[in-house]
């Protein structure tokens, strides 16, 4: 699997934007995706992850009620909904997919995308 990740930008505080992570293969529809995202200094840290249909999703408690992750098996996509983006939100977002469970540590995700910067002006 292969990941494009786009839509990062400068927004301000309160403001919404939208990630997508484009996949390619025909396995997208097989694995579960999540979203990482690492602050210069920080380490990587977990965003929120999404089964493979769909129906299961979960979220760091920083992010809770702001972010909604979800995905389109037919498109090979999936999606991370920011809203009322805080300073502390922005970094570098990484798209990843994991081919064995839906989970939380980076360790269980086997390909990731190149990330996308988000910047958010207070």
């Amino acid at each position: 699997v292969q990941l494009q990740a786009s839509g990062g930008g400068l927004v301000q505080a309160g403001d919404s934007l939208r990630l997508s992570c484009a996949a390619s293969g025909r396995t997208f529809s097989t694995v579960a995706m999540g979203w990482f995202r690492q602050a210069p200094g920080k380490e990587r840290e977990f965003v929120a992850a999404i089964s493979v249909s769909g129906g299961s999703s979960y979220y760091a408690d920083s992010v809770k009620g702001r972010f909604t992750i979800s995905r389109d098996n037919a498109k090979n996509t999936v999606y991370l909904q920011m809203n009322s983006l805080k300073s502390e939100d922005a970094a570098v977002y990484y798209c990843a997919a994991a081919r064995f469970k839906l989970a939380g540590n980076f360790r269980d995700y086997q390909y990731w995308g190149q990330g996308t910067q988000v910047t958010v002006s207070s």
